[in-house]
């Protein structure tokens, strides 16, 4: 029973996260409607930006489950179920792009490091959720690290996305104004 008395001395913290993945996955969508063409023809763009957003979801939801009055096994139940949908996610992509082309994930911005990083916090946050299964205060440490964790790595990504396609957008600006030179 002690977890249950110190989860709402985090309560504050949960409120701060999930109005940041709240805000995060709203500029997101405005970002990418903004970039649609661009994000829609490249594959790895389209599945990142997807990702991104599902890992969004998973710690709006998170939050949501804190902030939510209910028994401290039930918590640990349903965390450990979203950071397993999360994990089956990112692994389905990791896999995908290492199968077909990973030089095409490489030159995207998608690097294994960014992958197993993501991994990394959605095994921790199975762990966590253990813990809060357990009744463990522990388990507080690890889902709210894993929850950073993902946070700041949709953060990073959407950047490294978003650089990608102002890459792609100079790059075919400057191969339209080449074409009109050589016209006249």
């Amino acid at each position: 029973m002690e977890t249950t008395h110190q989860l709402e001395a985090w309560r504050d913290l949960y409120v701060m996260l999930g109005t940041s993945s709240a805000a995060l996955l709203g500029l997101l969508y405005v970002v990418t409607s903004l970039h649609l063409d661009e994000i829609v023809n490249n594959a790895v763009y389209r599945t990142r930006a997807r990702s991104n957003s599902l890992y969004l979801i998973v710690t709006l939801v998170e939050a949501a489950l804190f902030l939510t009055p209910q028994p401290m096994v039930t918590l640990g139940l349903t965390i450990i179920v979203v950071n397993v949908l999360g994990l089956s996610v990112n692994v389905r992509n990791t896999c995908r792009i290492l199968c077909k082309n990973w030089s095409i994930g490489q030159h995207d911005g998608m690097t294994l490091y960014r992958a197993f990083s993501f991994m990394f916090s959605f095994l921790l946050g199975i762990g966590g959720g253990a813990g809060l299964f357990a009744d463990s205060s522990w388990g507080l440490y690890l889902v709210t690290t894993s929850y950073v964790v993902l946070l700041v790595g949709a953060a990073l990504n959407a950047w490294s996305i978003m650089l990608g396609v102002g890459q792609t957008e100079e790059a075919e600006k400057t191969s339209r104004r080449t074409t009109r030179k050589a016209r006249s």
